[in-house]
């Protein structure tokens, strides 16, 4: 079976291409949706009589592509695709996990490629086209959308579209698909409980969000949190989570909400627990602020290499807002204390490859030490471990479990 037909774009069973073209051409001069009575209807003036299948099937293809996502809706609607990507008609790729797949599902043309784009992301509310060649947006199913036009993009309209579950894996999930050893769910469960304020690194598509989102539900329920995102992309199990989304300038240039804004706006909402969903931009110069004046527990992710390279990071994007370095390393010093660091393997699977806490060296810059890395049977520790652990136990005061434990 070609691609076409497994994506549901290309005809009906038993249906010309032709005669598809016709019921798309009435639809669109008479202002119809695709609905079954509608398509019957079109087919009736085209002199068609055609069974209840057929008729359905027209239908379900029209309205895929009209108000779907085309020949990429079966691949968004399997529950283990974690991102689907276009590069080319016939470049569909899949990641389920393990690393990316070639699909079967291809598009007619370029021009095809080009006009799901555009829809999409005029669904999303954002521009796309010659004078605005890319649209960073989310979906309203929560789906994440990155799309860049041609010329920009030689050759074909790129599409990349990451999918958000419907609810946040449990950290007993994340154990069982190894992206958490045996065992380190209790020491995870601990840094929650001892309110440490912590980031979570790694490079794009590491499972940063992913594992944020488990470590969030594990917040307790009197607790109150406050997200910060530039796409809304968490979804924490919690009975008291506050969403807050930036967002772009309208095409008269008005209306711009940035993350560094919502970090502003959130101070103010009484955070238990403030979240930054990505650290990249001036909005760390208030987070650090935050975490120096009593909200205890926040956390965040960052793109990095390593976990030891996350001061360089941060004092990167605080320099460039204007905090110059001797002042970002004390406030770092006094506001964050571990850093989970994520990477994927060869084999395409997320794990925790080393959690690192923090400490000043004699020139007064802050580096990472080593406390725990990852071990196919257990977190095996490392010389920071003892400082990990004092955190925890320094950090537990009203959580008498996680004391007692450490």
């Amino acid at each position: 079976m070609s691609g076409l037909v497994e994506s549901g774009f290309g005809p009906a069973p038993g249906m010309p291409a032709g005669m598809l073209d016709g019921v798309r051409r009435w639809l669109a001069e008479s202002g119809g949706e695709p609905t079954p009575a509608r398509v019957a209807q079109a087919l009736r003036e085209q002199g068609r009589v055609l069974g209840d299948a057929e008729v359905l099937g027209a239908a379900e293809q029209l309205r895929s592509e009209l108000v779907g996502s085309g020949p990429l809706e079966s691949l968004l609607a399997d529950p283990s695709v974690t991102d689907v990507l276009v590069s080319a008609p016939d470049r569909v790729w899949v990641d389920r996990g393990g690393g990316l797949e070639l699909t079967a599902v291809t598009f007619p043309d370029a021009a095809a490629v080009r006009r799901l784009a555009q829809r999409l992301a005029a669904v999303a509310g954002r521009r796309l086209d010659d004078a605005r060649p890319w649209a960073d947006a989310r979906l309203p199913d929560g789906t994440r959308l990155h799309a860049v036009l041609p010329p920009v993009a030689v050759g074909c309209t790129c599409l990349a579209l990451r999918v958000v579950r419907p609810r946040a894996f449990t950290l007993g999930e994340l154990v069982a698909a190894g992206t958490v050893p045996p065992g380190g769910d209790r020491i995870l469960r601990a840094v929650i409980e001892a309110r440490l304020s912590f980031l979570i690194s790694g490079g794009t598509g590491s499972g940063k969000t992913t594992l944020l989102s488990a470590l969030l539900g594990l917040v307790g329920p009197g607790e109150r949190i406050v997200l910060a995102e530039d796409s809304a992309e968490l979804k924490p199990d919690h009975p008291h989570v506050v969403r807050l989304e930036s967002r772009p300038a309208n095409q008269e240039g008005a209306g711009l909400v940035t993350l560094q804004d919502l970090v502003r706006q959130a101070l103010r909402m009484r955070p238990d627990r403030l979240v930054v969903g990505e650290v990249r931009g001036p909005e760390v110069v208030h987070l650090l602020a935050a975490l120096n004046t009593g909200h205890e527990g926040g956390c965040g992710t960052v793109h990095a290499n390593a976990a030891a390279d996350v001061p360089a990071r941060l004092e990167a994007l605080g320099t460039a807002a204007g905090l110059d370095r001797a002042a970002l390393h004390s406030q770092l010093a006094a506001a964050l204390s571990v850093v989970l660091h994520l990477v994927r393997d060869r084999a395409g699977r997320r794990r925790i490859a080393e959690v690192h806490v923090l400490e000043r060296d004699p020139s007064g810059l802050v580096r990472t030490v080593p406390a725990l890395r990852w071990g196919a049977e257990a977190f095996a520790y490392e010389r920071g471990w003892e400082r990990l652990r004092e955190l925890i136990r320094g950090g537990g005061k009203g959580t008498g479990d996680c004391e007692r434990e450490w």
